[in-house]
């Protein structure tokens, strides 16, 4: 996907406003207009879930909303993101690099300071990841890898979290574990997932995208079979069975 433009001035949040507040938002990616008159408002300390089919936008509108609030926003990548010669314990700690100077940098690459170890290992519990704190990333399972950027996202401290299908190769026993851990470390958080079940039962609130376009933004409880097989179909504005 082509890098992102900078955002339109009235996709800017305003002092005192919601976190975030999308009006008419467009945004190309190459020949594509990925996201097509989007409107979306977000407040401070919602949890929210993105849905949609494949090419519906949904990366692109994760993007958008990190180019707004760079400095607030951790994100977790649907790549991962993960240097695989470093170990989990590693890359999780480079969620902080910015906030600890070169040398302790340094020092903790080589030798990892037991304060500092110390610190971490709580997450790497939560996450079910202690035994694998010191494994080299290349050598750790895809949904093992997945925990692993989840954790350095948490790690970073951001007040919004900006996921995408941040679960999707995590074992489907401990992938509400993880999405509740998640949802427990930030403020807010927007979170892009194709697994729709899984999506409703964690989520109350769930935004659902069809070719760049908001086809609904809802309760999870209303969004019923009706609305689902009219999104996943390709109807444009999809609405309850009557």
């Amino acid at each position: 996907m082509a890098s992102m433009p900078a955002p339109a001035a009235d996709g800017a949040p305003e002092a005192g406003g919601p976190l975030f507040d999308l009006r008419d938002e467009h945004v190309r990616a190459g020949s594509t207009e990925a996201l097509r008159g989007v409107d979306l408002r977000v407040e401070r300390g919602e949890k929210l879930v993105v849905i949609g089919p494949s090419g519906a936008g949904k990366t692109t509108l994760l993007r958008l909303l990190q180019s707004l609030r760079p400095a607030d926003c951790a994100c977790v990548h649907q790549d991962y993101a993960l240097v695989p010669q470093l170990s989990a314990f590693h890359n999780v700690y480079a969620g902080r690099l910015d906030r600890n100077s070169t040398l302790a940098n340094l020092v903790d690459l080589v030798r990892p300071r037991r304060r500092v170890v110390e610190e971490l290992r709580p997450l790497f519990r939560d996450l079910g990841m202690e035994e694998k704190l010191f494994e080299a990333v290349s050598r750790l399972s895809g949904g093992q890898q997945q925990r692993v950027a989840v954790g350095r996202a948490l790690y970073q401290g951001g007040s919004v979290v900006l996921a995408d299908e941040p679960v999707s190769a995590v074992d489907p026993h401990q992938a509400g574990d993880v999405l509740e851990l998640l949802k427990a470390g930030c403020e807010t958080a927007v979170v892009a997932m194709h697994d729709v079940d899984l999506a409703l039962r964690h989520f109350d609130r769930a935004v659902g995208l069809r070719e760049g376009r908001v086809a609904f933004d809802l309760g999870s409880s209303e969004v019923g079979g009706g609305r689902l097989e009219a999104l996943y179909r390709g109807e444009a504005n999809p609405e309850p069975p009557t």
